[in-house]
């Protein structure tokens, strides 16, 4: 059911979460734009995981209709693949790439907007059954609609329509428990799921995700060590619930998997003590790795994006990195890195709950790596060793990102870099984490494409004959073992939020200290701190303008029991412990905290324990003195100097004792006065008041002109129901004498249990729900019933001059419930604001802010949660019936260390004008809002000038590539950013500094930053492989040598691409140096279509399976030799099969077929009949091996492609065909991964390396992405003309100027062609909405 939009309440971001903890089952999600949300309690908190900044928390409502119920547990975030809507012509912009799925313990499937912080859609559930607590969620696509699986109970999963939020299919695992589920990163339609048993699921959504639709494989992953008799042993002994999920049923037996993103059908599942590389398409375990004694059990696996390393996570708070073994899938341990340093933590130490890859930081790597800071390097070489060290060490370092969260309220963020010894450094300028064990310096250089046709910055110079022979002989040959590796791990960043369950608030009030110093009757201004008093012992100070914690104080070893403010820069606090020996009784632990030196000094220290427990502390406004409330015991009087010194101690039975507040300014007479049930009697002279209030202000005079600046006054309430007020001078303590009121305000029916006093007021509740109040000068009072439980709370609201009401009170109720009442109305009960419907929240502290200075400001409550979160609640004081307001005006402007810098958070409108700015090219300069430049941007960029004053367009990057849109949007764009660009919230000095690196290196290059900034990063390893594919379909489809061999120097290179030139039907396994040699970075294999990279990465994974048996086995690995043209390797193993075994005689038949020597017309006919029958019966695809056998190779991959297999047939013609056979291969598998499997940046890729540029223009205009095609059209064009030009030669029908641009120049498509033509209609009125539309909308700041 869909929850209408409404406004967005906006007070919540003035919400600081409390920690996560084992019941949130460390449930965590990093988006690819670098948003990192994860569960804290019933709340769910966003962060920036470069800045380290927290961005919002969402609570999640509570299920019941009343808010005397908590929000359970969040247990599973994830965030939405869906990238930036471009749709904007049919569509309305939305925030559909800022959606958030979270479910909670009770069952709650819950899709959140980030933008609105609204619920969007729940999922549908049965409220007739028992709620199933969800485990974890995941995100996958099936056509156009995208669908959330989730994880229900101990053994349910489900597939619900993310649009409707309907069921539609469940399976049910039963007697297991499910673990964890994980979408593959090479098919958006498939994820799997895993049990605690070991059991795996595979499950596929095809079609229109239909029942039918919907295919399905089981597998049981087999495990070595004794972690099945440990579960079993724990299935006996826990309380299993129906309707609870694993993570509650066994919080410390984790069992999680991931998919590598380097290879296919590649999963890494760990057990507690075993980690598992299973190959889901052989449904078998390549190895199985016990964990070495004395390492903590597993908790999590993380594989590295760009390298064949793996991370884990371990429940002692440790990170263990793994390396694949060269030519296997067998890991090896390097190295154990501590993720929770010991120094400074708590007694117990902090548990480590997750640990997350950023994906963001690992996708602007590889637009780094393929176009990399060339300033300090010579033309000829990409490194030159010459260069500063620690740019040398950069291009030998890899380096990954991860995010750890802690118990204790800490988010860390850590930097892993992989490096080898220092004197290796010093001799060899490339490197590449892919292959540590053997690593081959490449003669191919990175050369990083040119932006125009005439940038001479951009030519590549030759490198002579003897500079090359001498690079080769010098360091072809030097190979790194483990022993020569070194990882590091360093903290660059920690946030620090509360950091365990708050028990205490504290606001500070005033001092009289300050007044005094300063002159004057306004009292000093509050600082904008709050104090928590947390369960661990610890002091977290707010910084309510920042909404962060500005300081964490270690200070007791126990529950704080009491917190109060001595002025505005001390902190006093209590806790105690029983002491269990005979004697018995207690021991009082009372300590001071500086703020500014961080001391904390304790007084009241005593010898031997103490037979009643402290109950309360109240400290005066000033922080001079401090009543310590006990147990069944006198009150003590302390003067709170640099040594406390007691002055005396009361033996009156007190109930309740509070400090009066500074007095408050008189309200504002304007014309008659209002007639209200706190004034309504006939008031006294204001000499008079002034006289009777005189004794606790600053200042007291007597008879004899001695001035006393120390009294200050506190009420009290007895057992018996008796008031009173004393008064403190100096060291003395007397009777204040108020005026009494009538008998009949003594309370009979219950004890006073919440005080507040502020001249001349005190407002008493009872635990009856009562409210009363009395005027100490003219024993005036007044009272009224709350119906409502009884009261814990009362506080004043502060005032200031102007304000029309002294009257206004909070009321915290023992329900956990608060209500605001203004007693200068003449019926309070009537007028009240009460709590409105928060998420789930139960309030345990209150206070208000006093951080007000003008009427016109807004009252500002803080809160201290059940679910251990602090917030501030802001109350609109002018409207009483609108409840608690819904302005986020709480304080002033938040204050932040540095902007918040992501784009992706901009309203949409706003950030598609960033994104076409980054991508059409913005000059550096346009970034720098200070005059820093060299310091910004040390880089050398020429674009220095100051901004000018008139046409915003001079910032653009001048180009000579042909017109697409129109030329004045881009003016346009920018000056709706400028208020962006001014406050400085678009880019971060680093990402400037990397876009100013490749602003100039063509438009591939801008398009691929740009896409990785917002997130996609599909999208940018699209345009990083778009060179390579245009220049693979030109090296195809050239006549000439000379033309090929000058693409071959010109388009940016992955590494050294030499190998074999054909392989033989007689075929090898690859040495390690060939290995080497056709290695990619990471990310970038999944956009692999050179026949290289193919047979590469299939001969790759061939000694996988050499030690699998059985028929299926065995199948599939003669299946993988053919593909790689061994065929006296597939022979060896078909003639290897038992007579007595079902595969015998096909076997067989392929076994002679393969080795026939001759094959003329009449064993071609027979061998295709026989293929043909064979296809049509046996799944083990045999018929295509015959083909192969009689060299029908294109028939072969028809077959294969028909079956299913693509990436098979893939590298069976990358095997065997050439030219326009290929392209054919190609071309079909394109339109399959784009219409079955959905994925258009990986067709698009296809579609240019088989030269279908028609066919890419077509799915891009279907994709409704007008800008992307037109990005497409520009970019091909430049690379297109890059290479003709270096090749000296010219095609007058591609190339033409018109004035001084030219006119398209894409292989295969005519400059007239009408998908040119409309590319460039489509892209101009696509600009035009988007210019509309940033227009309407208004710039929205943090």
């Amino acid at each position: 059911m869909a929850i209408p939009r409404g406004a967005p309440h906006e007070t919540w971001d003035s919400i600081i979460p409390g920690p996560p903890s084992r019941n949130n089952g460390g449930c965590s999600d990093c988006s690819t734009s670098g948003l990192l949300a994860y569960g804290a309690g019933s709340c769910i908190v966003v962060i920036d995981t470069r800045s380290m900044q927290l961005v919002s928390v969402l609570p999640m409502p509570s299920p019941s209709t009343t808010h005397l119920s908590l929000a359970p547990f969040v247990t599973s975030v994830r965030w939405t693949p869906q990238p930036l809507s471009r749709d904007l012509l049919t569509h309305e912009p939305t925030n559909s790439h800022l959606r958030l799925a979270v479910g909670d313990r009770q069952g709650r499937i819950a899709v959140w907007d980030l933008r609105s912080r609204l619920v969007v859609l729940y999922m549908d559930s049965d409220p007739d059954k028992s709620k199933l607590g969800i485990q974890d969620l995941c995100w996958i696509k099936c056509l156009d609609l995208w669908l959330i699986a989730s994880l229900n109970g101990p053994s349910l999963l489900t597939l619900w329509n993310a649009s409707t939020g309907r069921c539609i299919w469940k399976y049910d695992a039963s007697r297991d428990y499910f673990s964890c589920l994980r979408r593959d990163p090479f098919d958006c339609r498939h994820l799997c799921a895993l049990t605690l048993k070991g059991f795996l699921l595979s499950v596929k959504v095809l079609g229109d995700g239909g029942e039918d639709d919907i295919v399905i494989s089981e597998h049981q992953i087999g495990v070595v060590g004794n972690d099945a008799v440990e579960f079993q042993k724990l299935e006996r002994e826990a309380a299993v619930s129906p309707s609870s999920p694993a993570l509650a049923l066994f919080p410390l037996f984790f069992v999680r998997f991931g998919f590598s993103p380097r290879w296919k059908h590649i999963l890494f599942v760990t057990f507690p003590k075993e980690l598992v590389v299973f190959d889901l398409q052989y449904g078998s375990s390549l190895c199985n790795i016990m964990l070495p004694r004395g390492c903590g059990k597993f908790m999590d696996v993380v594989p590295d994006l760009d390298n064949d390393l793996i991370y884990c996570a371990h429940l002692d708070g440790k990170l263990s990195i793994w390396k694949r073994k060269e030519g296997e899938q067998v890991h090896m341990l390097c190295t154990m890195e501590e993720l929770m340093p010991s120094i400074g933590a708590t007694v117990p130490s902090p548990c480590l709950l997750a640990v997350i890859l950023c994906q963001s930081e690992s996708t602007l790597q590889n637009v780094d790596k393929l176009y990399p800071d060339m300033s300090h390097t010579t033309p000829s070489f990409p490194v030159d060793c010459s260069a500063p060290s620690d740019f040398c060490n950069k291009s030998l370092v890899s380096e990954s990102y991860l995010i750890s969260i802690s118990d204790d309220g800490k988010i860390w963020n850590w930097v892993l870099t992989a490096d080898v010894v220092s004197d290796v450094q010093k001799t060899i300028p490339n490197f590449n984490i892919a292959d540590i064990s053997e690593v081959r310096v490449s003669e191919t250089h990175i050369q990083p494409l040119g932006n125009s046709v005439h940038e001479h910055a951009l030519d590549v110079v030759k490198e002579s004959e003897s500079v090359n022979n001498n690079l080769t002989c010098g360091l072809s040959k030097i190979k790194f073992t483990k022993s020569e590796l070194s990882f590091k791990t360093n903290l660059i960043c920690q946030l620090h939020l509360l950091s365990s369950t708050v028990t205490m608030l504290a606001v500070p009030s005033p001092s009289l200290t300050a007044t005094l110093a300063r002159g004057g009757n306004n009292p000093a201004v509050a600082v904008p701190l709050v104090a928590l008093g947390t369960q661990s012992g610890a002091i977290d100070v707010i910084d309510v303008s920042a909404n962060a914690v500005a300081a964490s104080f270690s200070v007791h070893s126990s529950i704080i029991r009491g917190l109060r403010w001595l002025g505005n820069s001390r902190l006093v606090s209590f806790s105690y412990a029983q002491v269990n020996d005979k004697a018995g009784g207690y021991t009082n632990r009372l300590v001071v905290t500086c703020l500014r030196s961080g001391l904390n000094r304790t007084f009241r220290v005593l010898q031997k324990p103490e037979r009643a427990p402290i109950r309360a502390l109240r400290a005066s406004s000033s922080g001079r003195y401090l009543l310590i409330l006990f147990r069944d015991a006198p009150v003590e009087v302390w003067a709170m100097t640099k040594n406390p010194i007691m002055l005396r101690s009361l033996a009156l039975p007190f109930t309740v004792l509070e400090w009066t507040l500074p007095t408050a300014p008189r309200p504002v007479q304007n014309g008659p006065s209002r007639q209200s049930s706190l004034f309504n009697k006939e008031r006294p002279p204001v000499a008079a008041s002034t006289t009777n209030a005189s004794s606790t202000d600053s200042t007291v005079t007597n008879s004899e002109g001695y001035t006393d600046d120390t009294s200050e006054s506190f009420a009290f309430a007895l057992i018996n129901g008796a008031l009173g007020v004393f008064e403190v001078h100096g060291r003395r303590i007397r009777d204040f004498r108020p005026k009494w009121p009538s008998s009949s305000f003594v309370s009979s029916d219950g004890l006073v249990t919440a005080m507040a006093y502020r001249l001349p007021h005190v407002v008493m509740g009872d635990r009856s729900g009562n409210i009363r109040w009395w005027d100490v000068t003219t024993g005036l009072s007044s009272s009224f019933n709350t119906h409502r439980e009884g009261i814990r709370r009362i506080r004043f609201s502060p005032v200031v001059p102007g304000d029309h009401s002294r009257g206004r009170i909070a009321v915290l109720f023992y329900d956990n419930t608060f209500s605001i009442f203004d007693l200068d109305t003449q019926d309070p009960l009537a007028n009240a604001l009460l709590q409105p419907q928060f998420p789930g929240t139960l309030v345990l502290e209150l206070d208000w802010l006093p951080l007000r200075t003008d009427k016109n400001e807004p009252l500002v409550v803080c809160i201290a949660g059940a679910d251990s979160s602090f917030r501030l609640i802001e109350v609109n004081i002018n409207d009483p019936k609108s409840s608690l307001g819904s302005k986020a005006r709480a304080i002033k402007e938040r204050f932040r260390p540095m902007p918040l810098c992501l784009p992706i958070l901009l309203p949409t409108a706003h950030a598609l004008a960033l994104r076409m700015i980054l991508q059409l090219g913005v000059k550096p300069s346009w970034f720098n809002t200070s005059s820093t430049i060299t310091d910004d941007f040390p880089h050398g960029i020429p674009e220095i000038s100051p901004a000018p004053s008139g046409d915003l367009r001079s910032y653009m990057i001048e180009s000579v590539l042909p017109p697409v849109g129109d030329s004045v949007v881009p003016e346009l764009l920018l000056k709706v950013l400028e208020p962006y660009r001014t406050d400085g919230c678009i880019l971060d000095n680093e990402r400037a500094r990397l876009y100013a690196r490749v602003a100039r290196k063509g438009s591939a290059a801008r398009f691929a930053f740009a896409a990785a900034v917002f997130g996609e990063s599909a999208e940018a390893l699209f345009w990083l492989q778009l060179p390579r594919a245009l220049k693979h379909f030109m090296d195809k489809s050239a006549k000439k040598t000379p033309l090929k061999a000058s693409v071959s120097e010109i388009v940016p290179e992955i590494g050294d691409m030499t190998t074999p030139n054909r392989i033989s039907s007689i075929g090898k396994h690859m040495s390690g140096n060939e290995k080497g040699d056709t290695k990619t970075y990471g990310q970038l294999k999944l956009m692999a279509f050179e026949e290289e990279e193919l047979w590469g990465s299939a001969n790759e994974r061939i000694p996988w399976h050499e030690k699998l048996n059985g028929d299926e086995a065995i199948q599939k690995r003669v299946h993988e030799l053919v593909s790689v043209g061994n065929l006296e390797a597939a022979v060896t193993l078909l003639l290897s099969t038992p007579p007595e075994g079902s595969h015998f005689y096909s076997n067989a038949l392929r076994a002679v077929a393969l080795s026939s020597a001759v094959s003329r017309s009449l064993h071609e006919l027979a061998v295709k009949v026989v293929a043909a029958n064979m296809v049509r019966t046996d799944k083990s695809l045999s018929g295509t091996h015959l083909l192969c056998a009689v060299g029908r190779y294109q028939e072969a991959c028809s077959q294969l492609q028909d079956a299913g297999c693509w990436t098979d047939a893939a590298t069976l013609a990358a095997t065997h065909l050439k030219g326009s056979d290929y392209a054919r291969v190609l071309q079909r598998w394109a339109d399959h991964v784009l219409h079955t499997e959905h994925n258009l940046w990986r067709a698009l890729v296809l579609y240019v390396a088989a030269g279908a540029f028609h066919e890419a223009l077509a799915a891009l205009r279907d994709s409704q992405q007008p800008d992307t095609a037109a990005m497409f059209l520009l970019a091909c064009h430049e690379i297109n003309s890059e290479i003709v030009s270096k090749s000296g030669t010219t095609d007058e029908s591609s190339i033409s100027l018109v004035g001084e641009k030219q006119s398209f120049s894409v292989p295969g498509i005519n400059q007239e062609h009408q998908d040119v033509i409309a590319v460039s209609e489509y892209f101009g009125q696509y600009q035009h909405k988007l210019v509309h539309l940033c227009m309407d909308s208004a710039p929205l700041f943090d």
